[in-house]
């Protein structure tokens, strides 16, 4: 069996049409189907079934469409490592970092990355962790940094960087601002604006109101941008749900305060993940030592 016989399967799994993949590939449609032939062959069984609108993968062709996308991120890694012997002072780093962590950790991390290693090439993606995870479990990024779950993902090293604490928090002349405290009871009916609802403070602000026997909360805004969201709380009775260190830095500029419920008190641990069998170049780790040596110095100013 011949990798790039492999290759060209998963372009026809890709496609679903042996044309149109034989296009892709820029060889001739025979010649394709040579190459399926061959692997079915070496396979002793058929691994695609011919349909009106193209070919379909049977169960075996789907068990080794797994394995060839497994070995073709090996073989990708293996490039990556060749082209990185250099020490870490070339190459392309992929980072995702969901909003906050782009907001709290990218910019003085990058800044010092690039001062130490000014050849490395970043190219940074914010998003959700839905988005970040598959994007990582298929090779398109290189590390992640997001919340980190309590249940240990066995496809990814999780390496825990900074605590949040999250609370609730209003524009100060907002009616329950200066109580020293506050009930869940006491928010039914208010109005909030959050993140969005991918991402998991607004999960926990939704499952501390079902625990507690409460209708869903009253979502007015959505939105990933915290200075869209501290404004628009700042300038009406919305109640926001984020994580302290928000608060600290939009306290003066916005006039907020805290919203002391303790129903609503969580912590989360925000954290860098990569993929366990993948290799992790020398800019990737001199990275994450970076990310921890910044998380370090943010808990120490902010009294964490």
């Amino acid at each position: 069996m011949e990798f790039r016989d492999l290759q060209y399967f998963t372009v026809v799994a890709e496609h679903g049409n042996l044309r149109r993949a034989a296009e892709a590939i820029g060889i001739s449609q025979p010649a394709l189907s040579k190459t399926l032939r061959r692997l079915e062959k070496s396979a002793g069984t058929k691994i695609v079934e011919r349909t009106p609108k193209g070919v379909e993968l049977t169960a075996m062709g789907n068990a080794l469409m797994t394995h060839a996308k497994r070995l073709q991120l090996a073989m990708d890694d293996v490039f990556k490592e060749v082209a990185d012997l250099n020490g870490g002072r070339s190459g392309l780093l992929r980072i995702g970092a969901t909003f906050e962590a782009a907001e709290l950790l990218l910019p003085s991390a990058c800044e010092i990355l690039h001062r130490r290693s000014p050849e490395v090439i970043t190219k940074i993606t914010v998003a959700t962790n839905e988005a970040l995870i598959p994007a990582l479990r298929n090779a398109e990024l290189d590390l992640i940094i997001s919340g980190i779950p309590k249940a240990d993902d066995r496809a990814f090293v999780q390496e825990p960087l900074w605590d949040e604490n999250f609370i609730v928090c209003a524009a100060a002349r907002h009616r329950l601002a200066g109580r020293k405290r506050v009930l869940i009871t006491d928010l039914a009916g208010e109005g909030w604006a959050l993140s969005s609802a991918t991402t998991l403070s607004w999960r926990q602000v939704y499952r501390a109101f079902a625990d507690n026997g409460f209708p869903p909360p009253r979502v007015v805004m959505e939105a990933n941008f915290r200075l869209i969201r501290l404004r628009m709380i700042a300038k009406s009775d919305l109640l926001g749900f984020v994580p302290k260190w928000e608060l600290q830095q939009g306290m003066r500029q916005l006039n907020l305060v805290e919203i002391p419920v303790k129903e609503l008190a969580w912590k989360r641990t925000l954290g860098v993940r990569y993929r366990r069998d993948a290799y992790l170049s020398p800019a990737a780790r001199k990275f994450i030592e970076i990310l921890k040596a910044e998380a370090a110095r943010l808990g120490r100013s902010s009294g964490q």
